[in-house]
């Protein structure tokens, strides 16, 4: 029987981690490297993939590293996952982190999110990246942790998983409601998938030794405007955005024998937002 410390512990084990160089993902990595895993972050910047694993290994020692890969492309994957294997020997979890994002406040023109304008391409880019690059990893990745009899994989949601956007908090004054930016309908159209691939695969490797769960987290503090940060406040509970850094604890609970009863579940940390 394992103690509580050791349950946390990821010591040699190898996570793949999608949108590494991203602001989670850097986070993620962290965590792994923290707990004594081996974060590999897989992103389409090779550059910024590489520095971000150098300065999680100068941060918390051990290894880390960075691999280009274009998660919408099997072979793409196929191919980073020989290089973890021959490198390592072995891999032993996947954090699906990675999605399309657009920011509407950045857009010259903000009316493209509405979902009378949404263009069917971002549609596909943003379905592409977020939800069939989660199937590809896992169908990649997971399969090989299937083939050995252990692994985990955590798939990245949203409280948009659980909730629908509150496209209040979005509102341009002096817009026509015809012009208003809203939160992108392929947003939660994929978190929401995500959950749902999240128990598929729970139960069709729950013999295999794959465990498989999801993290919804909240919005992340990330020097928003004003106007924005006051009317999201009033909606969370715990009246204010996550820090960056408070969901390391959860992920490395989800990746490690914490949570080796766990599978199929969606933890929810968005600092009370979807309980009102």
């Amino acid at each position: 029987m394992k103690s509580v410390r050791d349950a946390f512990d990821l010591s040699g084990r190898v996570i793949a981690i999608t949108g590494g160089a991203g602001l989670l993902g850097v986070q993620h990595g962290e965590a792994v490297a923290a707990m004594g895993g081996i974060p590999v972050l897989l992103d389409l910047d090779i550059d910024r993939a590489e520095a971000a694993a150098q300065g999680i290994a100068q941060r918390c020692g051990g290894e880390a590293a960075g691999l280009a890969c274009d998660i919408t492309r099997r072979d793409e994957i196929e191919r980073a996952l020989d290089m973890i294997l021959a490198r390592w020997g072995r891999i032993d979890g996947l954090v699906n982190n990675a999605a399309n994002n657009p920011k509407v406040e950045d857009a010259k023109n903000q009316a493209w999110s509405r979902l009378e304008n949404f263009p069917l391409e971002q549609w596909n880019q943003d379905l592409a990246v977020g939800l069939t690059g989660a199937f590809l990893c896992a169908q990649v990745l997971g399969a090989e942790m299937a083939r050995r009899g252990r692994g985990v994989i955590v798939n990245v949601a949203s409280d948009l998983a659980v909730i629908a956007p509150d496209q209040r908090l979005y509102r341009k004054a002096g817009l026509p409601e015809d012009q208003q930016p809203v939160k992108p309908v392929t947003y939660s159209v994929v978190k929401t998938a995500l959950i749902g691939l999240t128990r598929y695969l729970a139960t069709y490797w729950a013999d295999r030794g794959v465990r498989v769960n999801a993290i919804s987290p909240g919005g992340v503090f990330n020097n928003q405007d004003e106007v924005f940060l006051s009317r999201i406040r009033s909606l969370i509970p715990l009246g204010r955005m996550a820090e960056r850094d408070e969901y390391q604890a959860a992920m490395v609970f989800l990746l490690s024998d914490a949570s080796s009863y766990m599978t199929g579940q969606n933890l929810i940390i968005d600092g009370g937002r979807s309980c009102w």
